[in-house]
């Protein structure tokens, strides 16, 4: 097992051990593709999404938010094209039957696969003699629609076939004249959304990296076309600065320019974000170029008039697009990776999530230094429930010794402990712990929160 395989083995192990990510359906024997977020999970995932909507939305003037169906009129997709054209390459084990995506079959044997058809592919496979992970012969590959299939009605023989939808782009596509009717909004301006999307993938892996049901972090902004490529040189800068809020560093973040003939079919330019996960470099966002496709597909299939106009020129005109978009739990998995940490504390080993604090699922954990001591108790109680009022991602620990109360908080990645022993009955301070440094330090409870407050907005004003 490489350093690789071992660090995303013990990623998943702490996730599950911990609360942050448990196997979807994991009683009956779970679900491939599938994953439910546990309270920690689901914390630092709604941390992520809230930062992400307080820069992209909260704190701007041109931005507006969205929540669209998840079901859509089928029309929809055909005229974004996915009905037609979202594909994947699929080859089937001719003995188990199980489907394999034919790209990552080259790709694990350290072929290239990018801009290859069909049969180029399995020239490929038949050239290098591939068989599928069982060792078995390969069927030729074939396209595969991702698009999950569902029928609306309740007659038999009436039924309309729908899609769940694969993208939340098309929501904020189809509900640009309602924006433009409802806030009259001047060019430039933004619809945003985070919502699920699902995709039928033939191979779901890399723990929450690929899978069948997920959550995007997406808007869509408007442009007159002569304005275009500032603006999308804006949004490079401004997905710079959405990463570093998250913690990360340069070498974290990989950008990767699309060339011709290898971006979606929408695009004019494409930069994709690459991570640096466990398993290797891999897409964690995107900022598109979608010129006018999606509105004038829109126009033509709908018959209906999406072209802007511009009153002070007046000038009517199909406004560009540019998309930054963001997988939500390809985020949750880079935080996880980046701040997952092994380092030696005094004698011992330990392993803690250096999570930035604003981004942290609990702030702060307050500790009696005994349970058994009714006077530390109820001190430390005041003291949770007064810092429950401003910090409420905060827990009560009183299991235990000291050391092993600190070693789940540093595993859960906990940035402070606040401990009441018998001086703070006296002087009313605290022993303050910090996780990265295993440093303590006594404050007083009003410095303490002040120097908690410090840190989560030294963040969120990046």
């Amino acid at each position: 097992m490489t350093n690789q395989e071992e660090t995303m083995k013990n990623i998943i192990s702490l996730a599950k051990r911990r609360g942050f990510i448990y196997p979807g359906s994991d009683i009956y024997g779970g679900l491939a593709g599938t994953y439910d977020y546990g309270p920690l999970g689901v914390t630092l995932k709604k941390n992520i999404e809230n930062l992400w909507w307080k820069m992209h939305v909260d704190l701007r003037e041109d931005m507006y938010g969205l929540d669209s169906a998840i079901l859509m009129n089928p029309k929809v997709w055909e005229a974004s094209g996915h009905v037609g054209g979202f594909n994947d390459p699929l080859v089937s084990d001719l003995k188990t039957k199980k489907r394999y995506r034919a790209d990552h079959l080259l790709e694990e044997a350290g072929l290239d696969p990018t801009g290859l058809s069909l049969s180029e592919m399995g020239e490929l496979i038949i050239k290098h003699n591939l068989k599928s992970p069982e060792g078995n012969q390969l069927s030729e590959p074939q396209q595969f629609n991702m698009m999950f299939k569902t029928t609306v009605g309740s007659i038999d023989g009436a039924d309309t076939t729908v899609y769940l939808r694969p993208e939340t782009a098309q929501g904020m596509f189809v509900n640009f004249k309602n924006i433009i009717d409802s806030f009259h909004p001047l060019l430039p301006f933004g619809i945003a959304q985070i919502g699920r999307a699902f995709r039928n993938e033939i191979a779901p892996r890399d723990f929450i990296f690929r899978v069948r049901e997920l959550e995007i972090m997406e808007l869509e902004y408007f442009v007159h076309e002569d304005d275009w490529l500032g603006l999308f040189e804006y949004w490079l800068e401004r997905s710079r600065i959405w990463f570093r809020a998250l913690g990360f560093e340069p070498g974290d973040i990989k950008e990767v320019e699309i060339p011709d003939g290898e971006r979606a079919h929408y695009s004019k330019r494409t930069v994709d974000f690459h991570f640096r996960y466990p398993h290797k470099f891999d897409e964690i966002g995107g900022l598109a170029y979608r010129t006018d496709y999606d509105l004038k597909s829109h126009i033509e299939s709908s018959s209906v008039d999406l072209s802007y106009h511009d009153a002070i020129n007046n000038k009517r005109f199909v406004p560009h697009v540019i998309e930054p978009t963001y997988g939500v739990g390809r985020h949750v998995l880079a935080v996880l990776t980046k701040a997952y940490t092994v380092d030696k504390l005094g004698e011992d080993d330990r392993v803690f999530l250096k999570l930035p604090v604003h981004l942290a699922p609990i702030k702060v954990a307050v500790f009696p230094l005994l349970k058994n001591k009714p006077d530390l108790v109820a001190k430390a109680e005041e003291v949770y429930n007064l810092l429950k009022k401003d910090v409420p991602q905060i827990m009560w620990d009183d299991n235990g010794n000291i050391g092993k109360r600190y070693r789940r908080q540093d595993e859960i990645g906990t940035p402070y402990c606040l401990t009441i022993d018998f001086d703070t009955l006296v002087d009313k301070t605290v022993t303050v712990r910090d996780r990265d440094t295993g440093l303590q330090t006594r404050a007083s409870l009003e410095e303490f929160i002040a120097q908690l407050k410090t840190a989560i907005d030294h963040y969120q004003t990046l």
